[in-house]
């Protein structure tokens, strides 16, 4: 595997895949960053490269806002490579608790706060595949709403829904792109490129096709073992309780050996933050940001982009 040695990086490609899966899977992540498809597909939207530092290997990215940054390094001698990253400059993103209790909290002049926009949701999946309880009865109203007044069929994803969950897409950005988002269009082409070759990164999910016509679609991984991740859920908005049916179908049909769920962060979008909270997550996984403080300087500009 040619990885060259940091300053230097790469661009992170598909034939990374085996190679950092199996780190992840050693890693066992609890952050829905850490998978090879999530990396992969927004590789363009965050610049993701890869290098090597001492024996461990990290992805550089950057934010939309800019700022340089790396993600917890995988393999050994992670406390190598934060001596060299941190006092060069860059920002470790998406650490969660176990990390910085592991190998942040006894270095001096380390920065750490919450980023409470990334802060992933973590729920039961068995909660959200039944809907159990009187926690659960506006989302089960709406299901039987939509229920109601559709015929439908569910169907696990395959090759041969591309094109419908592609002009769904489609559809879906055109009535989003009114609402100012630097997430937005990445996201889109992240999820575009997620369903041209869901096979090929281990992606499994579900359509739902309302009276032969796909207007719901729903994809995910494994995350570590006993969780798995959605990664993105699109569906008609103007189907009241399709939405609802999608995430329970998925919760239903993939990945039942899993005890937990993780949808995500909210990035701060209120709308989405309330739509998440409405799920009852069990857990909120944080996540952190540290920086090496340099003579009283809080959070110093990021002098390096990859």
């Amino acid at each position: 595997m040619n990885i060259p040695c940091y300053p230097q990086s790469r661009n992170i490609r598909f034939e990374d895949k085996s190679f950092l899966d199996a780190l992840l899977r050693s890693l066992q992540p609890r952050v829905s960053e850490c998978s090879f498809a999530n990396l992969f597909l927004f590789r363009h939207a965050h610049f993701y490269r890869l290098t090597r530092v001492e024996d461990s290997f990290v992805v550089l990215g950057r934010g939309y806002n800019g700022e340089a940054y790396f993600l917890p390094p995988l393999g050994e001698d992670v406390d190598d490579a934060l001596s060299i990253l941190l006092p060069d400059g860059l920002v470790l993103y998406g650490c969660d608790e176990s990390f910085v209790d592991s190998y942040l909290a006894a270095l001096k002049d380390i920065e750490i706060t919450e980023e409470r926009d990334a802060f992933d949701y973590l729920y039961f999946r068995r909660d959200l595949a039944e809907l159990p309880g009187n926690r659960y009865h506006k989302k089960k109203n709406r299901v039987n709403y939509f229920e109601s007044r559709h015929v439908y069929t569910v169907e696990p994803f395959s090759q041969d829904h591309r094109e419908g969950a592609l002009r769904l897409l489609e559809e879906w950005l055109r009535i989003r792109s009114e609402v100012e988002s630097p997430s937005l269009r990445p996201e889109v082409a992240a999820c575009a490129e997620a369903v041209e070759i869901a096979g090929l990164l281990g992606l499994e999910g579900v359509v739902i096709l309302v009276e032969g016509t796909l207007r719901a679609f729903v994809l995910g991984e494994r995350l570590n073992n006993d969780t798995s991740v959605c990664h993105f859920l699109k569906a008609d908005p103007f189907m009241e309780g399709l939405y609802q049916l999608a995430d329970r179908e998925f919760n239903r049909r993939c990945f039942s050996d899993c005890t937990y769920v993780n949808r995500e962060q909210d990035l701060g979008e209120p709308n989405l933050r309330s739509s998440k909270l409405s799920y009852h997550p069990c857990e909120l996984v944080k996540k952190y940001r540290a920086w090496k403080s340099f003579s009283g300087i809080d959070n110093p500009a990021i002098p390096r982009l990859f």
